[in-house]
């Protein structure tokens, strides 16, 4: 197996009609191979032919122009000659020559003189024409007219030889000239056009030619081409097709054999290559090779050779084991024919050959499943049976044989369902369906009550062929607890009435809930707009009342101060001052009046910028220093450095202000306030702290409410409108912080106000 196993390159003919291709012309590979080059070669070869015609075509040419150019100039040069010879000698005088030239030009000179545009022109020695050949160039025609202006012709004449020249008209010449002493001049003039007309009629001629070589070639390299790509198209024909058989037959673990029985060789496809998992190496298997790998049990080819050799068997349906390149055996189904060759080839034997190994092993597990499946029905607690579709037994259970009470020797797969039922010693008595929430096609379920008292619960399913599987239950205990479950849902169906009348009471008494509850919200709903209304009512009013308090003050000021003059009397300057006084008191209530319907309204807008919190502090301080210095007050701060905060700082300023200016009022004189800053946890609290008159338990409650005071109106010893301490919670809820008032009567009053300092971090980030 040596050359089965070899790694090599697959041959190019991979199925049986490759096969066949290259049996038949052997040269065919040779030919792909060389194909390639051919179709670079011959487009090469028919251009450099093509080449060489054109280039030899215009060398002829340019020498065939040479020629017809070199033997005008010998004819001009002999007419020149002969007619200066004739003049010369018959010309007696001047006042003859015109008529002596006309009759030279018109008789003497062969007709071929003035072939081909050729004109001879004679002129006296003014240079007038007095005759000329076959051209009427009127009484005044002189040569510079004719040969144009400047030509060294006239002048050196014979000297000057044939010379090519440009006339005025533009066009080339060739043009002679000869000189008659005491006479004039004769000139032979021919057009470029005349001296080649002879060469362009050969030339047109050769040109016709070589195009229709071309055309011959050109088209002979079409026909090659066009029958290359025909045989390339057929070829990728075959190999579409070669590599859809073969992708048929890898599909479908298939392959093909070629047993040439005569010369003991068998083709394989790729697809019994891959099947089998070997790699090509030539296109042909011996004999020999093939038969060792096939297992010694299941056949023998050398018995198949000759059974076919001797014409006893045309084709071969058989199943075999095979060794495939792992050592493993896989199961083979050959199905072939012998087909005749050609004269003197001998028969082949083809056919396919398929992998069955999964067949067999189906059937295999098949026959197990069928064997577990029939201990699986008998070992089931129900009863089953299965019909075919002629109503006959195919297999049934013990636990039906009981529940029918029938004997063993009785149950026989064929019975008709007719006798089986007969032969039953316990008969139905009868039946009823059992409902379903959705009914399937083909199925049933039903309840049936036999002879002896039992009942049984039997559901039957149609198979796909056409038959029925029964099982039944026997649910006899399920019928005798079924009476009592039909006492036990009377009792029940009596306490769901009574739940039901239950249910109605709490439904009325929901209904009333979500009454009151509407009413709750329709009076919140009125006291948040009142709330609203008041705050605009106290914005308006402070606003409005600024204006003319503004204009009190100012003029109070004026008064005091004596801008105008004196008052006349000390006691104007105390009214003064008493109502200067009064009226920033007034217009402080009124600020505050002011700030806190802003905040109930939501009107206002921090403003944060970084600040320090030694800096709030000492500013804080610093506005109530005055006032605690008139009380003889000690005020005592403890600052808390290298700790900052983002926040507004109006907003800081006026809540530890109006904090602290509660300190100082309700402190007596003499006594202390306090301010002092500790970290905690991610914030700072900052303590106000002082050893007044103190608030009693049941006030700290309501502190820092809107207009919310200790004293009553009855007992009010100190000034102020209750919105210090409500502003100040606002505004540090605002910040996102709290407030917060712990005291005792007589001991003081300490007022905390926390400030996160996270927040601040994340709002600055």
């Amino acid at each position: 197996m040596a050359r089965i196993d070899a790694t090599c390159v697959p041959a190019r003919a991979g199925t049986v009609l490759g096969i066949a291709r290259s049996i038949a012309n052997p040269a065919y590979r040779r030919l792909a191979r060389m194909e390639p080059w051919l179709r670079l070669a011959v487009p090469a070869l028919l251009g450099v032919f093509l080449t060489s015609l054109i280039v030899g075509a215009v060398i002829q040419a340019l020498d065939a122009r040479r020629d017809a150019v070199q033997e005008a100039t010998q004819s001009i040069e002999l007419i020149a000659t002969l007619t200066e010879s004739y003049l010369a000698q018959r010309t007696p005088d001047v006042a003859r020559l015109g008529e002596t030239a006309a009759g030279v030009l018109a008789q003497a000179l062969p007709d071929a003189a003035t072939d081909n545009q050729r004109t001879i022109l004679v002129a006296n020695k003014d240079g007038r024409v007095v005759a000329a050949s076959h051209v009427d160039l009127g009484p005044h025609a002189s040569l510079i007219d004719i040969i144009g202006p400047g030509q060294p012709l006239t002048t050196f004449t014979d000297r000057a030889g044939v010379m090519q020249i440009t006339l005025p008209n533009g066009q080339d010449a060739l043009a002679t000239a000869r000189s008659l002493p005491a006479l004039g001049q004769i000139v032979v003039v021919q057009p470029m056009s005349g001296v080649l007309a002879g060469w362009k009629a050969r030339l047109y001629g050769q040109a016709t030619l070589l195009a229709a070589a071309a055309f011959v070639l050109i088209s002979i390299a079409l026909a090659y081409f066009m029958q290359a790509e025909r045989a390339r198209a057929a070829d990728d024909v075959c190999d579409r097709v070669k590599d859809r058989v073969d992708a048929a037959l890898n599909r479908g673990r298939c392959g093909l054999w070629d047993w040439d029985i005569a010369r003991g060789r068998l083709y394989w496809s790729d697809s019994m290559y891959a099947m089998l998992g070997y790699e090509r190496r030539s296109e042909f298997l011996s004999f020999g090779e093939v038969n060792r790998l096939v297992h010694p049990d299941d056949t023998d080819l050398y018995g198949m050779a000759d059974l076919l050799a001797s014409s006893q068997a045309s084709a071969i349906d058989h199943d075999f084991r095979i060794c495939n390149a792992a050592g493993d055996w896989v199961w083979i189904k050959a199905r072939a024919e012998i087909v005749e060759g050609e004269e003197g080839e001998g028969p082949h034997l083809v056919g396919i050959a398929m992998d069955i190994t999964e067949q067999r092993r189906l059937a295999e597990r098949t026959a197990t499943a069928d064997m577990r499946l029939r201990d699986a029905i008998e070992t089931i607690s129900e009863a089953f049976v299965l019909w075919d579709a002629d109503n006959r037994l195919v297999m049934c259970n013990s636990k039906f044989q009981k529940l029918r009470d029938l004997p063993p020797d009785a149950v026989i797969t064929g019975m008709a369902y007719e006798d089986l039922m007969a032969a039953s010693d316990a008969p139905l008595i009868a039946t009823h369906p059992v409902a379903h929430d959705g009914p399937k096609i083909g199925a049933r379920s039903f309840e049936a009550e036999l002879g002896d008292g039992r009942w049984l619960r039997i559901n039957e399913r149609r198979t796909k062929d056409g038959g029925y599987v029964s099982v039944g239950t026997d649910i006899t205990d399920l019928k005798r607890h079924e009476e009592q479950l039909i006492d036990s849902e009377r009792r029940l169906l009596l306490t769901v009435s009574d739940l039901r009348r239950s249910r109605h009471k709490l439904e009325a008494q929901a209904t009333q809930l979500a009454d009151l509850a509407e009413r709750y919200l329709e009076q919140k709903a009125a006291a948040e707009g009142a709330n609203r209304a008041k705050s605009e009512f106290l914005a308006n009013m402070s606003h409005e009342l600024r204006t003319p308090l503004n204009a009190i003050i100012g003029f109070s000021e004026v008064m005091e101060s004596g801008i105008f003059g004196a008052l006349g009397n000390e006691k104007y300057n105390e009214y003064c001052r008493d109502i200067r006084h009064s009226g920033q008191y007034l217009l402080s209530v009124i600020t505050d009046i002011l700030d806190m319907s802003r905040i109930e309204a939501g009107r206002v807008r921090l403003e944060k910028e970084a600040l320090t919190v030694d800096e709030i502090i000492g500013d804080a301080a610093q506005a109530v220093a005055k006032d605690a210095d008139a009380k003889d007050i000690t005020l005592e701060v403890d600052p808390l450095p290298g700790v900052g905060l983002l926040a507004d700082r109006r907003a800081m300023q006026q809540m530890l202000v109006n904090i602290l200016r509660n300190a100082v009022k309700f402190t007596p004189d003499g006594g202390r306030v306090s301010v002092r800053a500790r970290p905690a946890a991610d914030a700072v609290n900052i303590y106000i702290e002082d050893n007044g008159i103190g608030i009693p338990g049941e006030a700290v409650k309501k502190l820092g409410r809107p207009f919310e005071q200790v004293e009553t109106e009855m007992s009010k010893t100190y000034k102020g409108s209750g919105l210090g301490l409500a502003i100040a919670r606002s505004l540090a809820e605002l910040h996102g912080g709290s407030l917060r008032i712990r005291s005792n009567v007589g001991a003081g009053t300490i007022v905390l106000v926390h400030l996160p300092l996270e927040q601040m971090r994340r709002r600055a980030a």
